[in-house]
């Protein structure tokens, strides 16, 4: 009934080590993350016996004796799928009550729209980790010191040879992250993965959360919202553009939160500072994904630079946010803007001791101080909070801009 983990080719993750750390100290982690990111495959690494309870013959003795199924199983036990049987966690939290030995249980599958639900015992007993799309450094098989740490600790930013140009980028951000996509043998397969996913997203993914949802206004209203990603729009501008009404587009946007596909930066908020706004920045967790909602190629990427913008926007914030749980720094991310748009910063990273990092997005090879300029403001209001700032751009060169503001190419993100 069981099968042990496969062996065959393995991309290693970045949180590979920091999962192997956490199962060397707790009995039980959960992966949490989209769909197709290759959180089982991942999680098989790190299992003694894998469960596949959306296999009928293997999700029946657990749906009958969940706790029985469990027991004498060669540990690490990975539960893959949980939702099918949403019992097994209550199995999970009597396993790890009765006997708290590290590496006991992974769980992979889908996360349930109330975690506050009886079916999710597991607070205090299981460790959540994301895992995000693949990044740039993964897909290059490279495991660099996480960005922001190296801005925190003073060290160079380093160029590789023959770094990519604007076009470049933008062809690294079109793919996106999701490995199925990434490794795609042609563009035409690639895209026709990314229409399937986006279809099944509006269609059986929220029969996984018991909700009966009509497709094409949920699908209409993923639309809207990409629209206005890498932006700042109020609910209202994006339930109007997809015609839902305020408490359809709210159940909406929680779907796809919890499906872990919208992943909006928070307004970053100071005493020091003034008329700051509240609004989130509107994000998504993969390029390629926004991208292929917005049927965008590598031609109206070129012929709009508005469209260039946001997509690199969402780029570098999803190749920062896969790095936010492994690194030493602790960071978290926001956005800054004033409410009247005079300043605004596209990345706060705010680190222990509420120290802060600032990076702005540029779709230019060649940054001004000018580009800065708000990084500079932020400087002077924050003295010695004020880390560093960054100015990621497509050209080749790292360079200072002001004091304690760089310019840098966006692929020092991966480079060793």
């Amino acid at each position: 009934m069981l099968s042990m983990p496969s062996v065959g080719d393995y991309r290693p993750r970045l949180i590979d080590p920091l999962l192997e750390e956490i199962l060397s100290g707790f009995p039980a982690v959960m992966l949490v993350g989209p769909r197709a990111v290759g959180k089982s495959t991942t999680a098989e690494r790190h299992a003694a016996t894998v469960v596949r309870l959306d296999k009928p013959n293997e999700a029946a003795i657990f749906r009958a004796d969940p706790d029985a199924a469990l027991r004498n199983l060669p540990e690490p036990i990975l539960l893959d799928e949980w939702q099918e049987v949403p019992d097994v966690l209550g199995a999970v939290k009597r396993a790890v009550d009765t006997n708290r030995r590290p590496g006991r249980f992974l769980i992979t599958g889908s996360v349930y729209a109330d975690m506050q639900s009886k079916t999710w015992p597991g607070t205090g007993r299981v460790i959540r980790l994301t895992m995000n799309p693949l990044t740039v450094a993964e897909q290059l098989g490279v495991s660099p010191k996480p960005f922001l740490d190296r801005i925190a600790d003073g060290d160079d930013l380093l160029v590789p040879p023959n770094p990519p140009d604007i076009l470049g980028y933008a062809a690294l951000a079109l793919q996106g992250g999701f490995p199925e996509a990434v490794f795609a043998r042609s563009p035409k397969l690639r895209a026709l993965w990314m229409q399937s996913y986006l279809n099944q997203m509006c269609t059986r993914d929220p029969e996984t959360f018991g909700k009966s949802r009509d497709p094409m206004r949920l699908r209409r209203f993923f639309e809207a919202y990409a629209l206005n990603a890498g932006g700042i729009a109020t609910d209202k501008t994006i339930y109007d553009a997809a015609g839902v009404n305020s408490k359809t587009a709210a159940s909406y946007k929680r779907l796809f939160e919890n499906l872990t596909i919208i992943d909006e930066l928070p307004a970053w908020a100071s005493n020091r500072l003034k008329r700051l706004t509240r609004a989130p920045k509107r994000s998504m967790v993969d390029s390629g994904l926004w991208a292929a909602t917005l049927q965008l190629d590598q031609s109206a990427i070129r012929s709009d630079g508005g469209l260039l913008g946001r997509l690199l926007d969402i780029f570098v914030t999803a190749q920062l946010r896969a790095e936010v749980e492994l690194a030493e720094s602790s960071p978290r991310l926001y956005h800054l803007r004033q409410e009247n748009g005079q300043r605004e910063v596209d990345v706060i990273a705010e680190l222990g001791a509420r120290r802060i990092i600032g990076i702005e997005i540029k779709a230019t090879s060649a940054p001004h101080p000018k580009d800065a300029r708000h990084l500079a403001w932020l400087r002077d209001q924050l003295g010695e909070r004020f880390v560093a700032g960054v100015v990621l751009h497509t050209g080749p060169q790292t360079f200072k801009l002001d004091t304690r503001i760089t310019a840098a190419p966006i692929c020092t993100l991966w480079t060793q």
